[in-house]
């Protein structure tokens, strides 16, 4: 069987069915759950999901009812044997027994940390290799079809946040190979979605400059001083006004690689298992 959260939450059965749940209470308690698989979800973490802030007398009874047709829908849908249980209750909530590969999002995490692995350690068609595996996972927004709550909100933002991070390494490794004119496309893409990402921009600017238009690249410079200037009151990083500076006074067409560590745009378990 296998969980697939990155795009619409679907259910794939172990003959290949695609199942989807269309009670949107028991879609979010699901996806919730196999966000942290093999990892217990306090019921006070679910009934916030559910309900918000002010939940309604009986929301416990209530949960346990969600509970109770969840079992039922995956036993009725024979998502996997009959004998295996995969929504346990465990204290101090409840527990979805899946492992991991049969969860894309942790499948695309892995990838994304092998990715980094590889090169850490200069191998870096291996690690383009990874990082393309990853976004090829990408089947567009996480939970596309589920209505979120605040707590999923967080647990959605963590994966989007790994995305960016696919996207930095699949820049970084096609740079290393030279692919620059091959990556001018994804990086017009990068700078118009994520238009506050100064690297995104640095990357273009540099592309630019090393496939020999240098009227374009400081034109994007001018796009990305017009965009920090007018949103955030900001100049561009010494870096890429360096890298400015090298394209007007002619310079060689250094590769502009100074991306951020993970712990510059990452939070707390996203950032630690990227700089693992």
């Amino acid at each position: 069987m296998q969980l697939n959260l990155i795009g619409r939450f679907e259910i794939v059965t172990d003959d290949g069915r695609e199942y989807t749940i269309n009670a949107p209470k028991i879609s979010r308690m699901l996806a919730l759950l196999a966000l942290q698989p093999r990892g217990v979800v306090a019921t006070d973490l679910l009934i916030q999901e559910l309900w918000g802030e002010n939940p309604p007398r009986g929301a416990l009874r209530t949960l346990q009812t969600h509970v109770y047709h969840a079992r039922k829908l995956l036993m009725e849908e024979k998502v996997t044997e009959p004998d295996r249980d995969l929504l346990v209750t465990r204290a101090p909530g409840y527990e979805l027994q899946v492992d991991d590969d049969e969860v894309d999002t942790i499948s695309f995490e892995r990838l994304i940390q092998r990715a980094q692995w590889e090169l850490t350690a200069g191998r870096v068609e291996r690690a383009d290799e990874q990082v393309s595996r990853a976004l090829g996972m990408w089947r567009g927004p996480v939970l596309s079809n589920v209505p979120v709550g605040c707590v999923l909100a967080g647990r959605v933002a963590r994966v989007e946040e790994l995305r960016i991070r696919a996207l930095e390494l699949h820049i970084e490794t096609g740079t290393l190979l030279g692919r620059h004119r091959e990556l001018l496309p994804d990086l017009r893409t990068l700078v118009h979605d994520y238009p506050l990402h100064e690297w995104f921009h640095g990357q273009l600017i540099s592309a630019l400059h090393q496939v020999g238009r240098r009227g374009e690249a400081l034109q994007a410079y001018q796009d990305l001083y017009q965009i920090l200037s007018t949103e955030l009151g900001l100049q561009p990083s010494d870096d890429v006004q360096r890298l400015q500076a090298e394209i007007l006074n002619g310079a060689g067409s250094e590769m502009f690689l100074r991306r951020p560590r993970p712990d510059d745009f990452g939070h707390g378990p996203v950032a630690a298992s990227l700089s693992a």
